[in-house]
């Protein structure tokens, strides 16, 4: 997988990608909160279920996808956006 270089996009493509990481990065989130409160939901009701690792092997997506929006708004503000 490329990565993309920032100072190669316009100022457009750049809002755009900063909408859409944003956009996709606080939906992980949210989806990763409620996986998280249900499966503390099931463990108090059932016991143990593996469903509680999938909330914290998918947190570095997170991470990395919240990087990338500061990244992004650096790229702004140098450009004066």
């Amino acid at each position: 997988m490329t990565e993309i270089k920032l100072e190669e996009l316009s100022n457009e493509e750049l809002l755009k990608r900063e909408k859409m990481v944003k956009s996709v990065t606080y939906t992980l989130v949210g989806m990763l909160f409620v996986l998280f409160a249900l499966s503390m939901f099931l463990t108090f009701k059932k016991g143990f279920t593996p469903l509680i690792v999938i909330p914290i092997a998918l947190m570095p997506i997170v991470l990395a996808n919240l990087g990338s929006i500061k990244k992004i708004q650096a790229e702004r503000k140098l450009r004066g956006l």
